[in-house]
């Protein structure tokens, strides 16, 4: 067995795909309109969906926005340089809601920015 991919749901999907791939630089692997059923699935990701997890963006299109609730966290990117990583994300309009530095009870160097959705994402500083 194996995590395939975690889906999220996103109500403007070309802006969410131009996060994902302009500002984290993950590819665009697929996309695929469901005209019966309203809605659009978008899959994006770092390696090809047979090499590694992947995340689905469903777009129904009817709903511009969703509820994020509580009980979801976040997604984790590892990054060679997360101070860097979060220059890149403020540079190109993105939110930065937790500047890099290290952990408060550790010495892993994390930072968080959320996406249009408002879906966190942690950047983990690769040691």
């Amino acid at each position: 067995m194996r995590l395939l991919h975690t889906m999220i749901r996103v109500g403007d999907l070309d802006r969410s795909i131009n996060f994902y791939t302009e500002l984290l630089g993950m590819k665009l692997l697929r996309r695929e309109d469901f005209p019966e059923g309203k809605f659009t699935l978008a899959f994006v990701g770092y390696t090809d969906e047979r090499d590694g997890t992947v995340i689905e963006l469903t777009h129904n299109w009817d709903t511009p926005s969703y509820d994020l609730g509580t009980g979801f966290g976040h997604l984790a990117v590892e990054v060679a340089d997360a101070y860097a990583a979060c220059e890149k994300i403020k540079a190109q309009g993105g939110t930065v809601v937790r500047e890099a530095g290290p952990m408060k009870h550790g010495t892993t160097v994390i930072a968080f920015v959320t996406d249009p959705d408002g879906y966190k994402i942690e950047f983990i500083q690769k040691k």
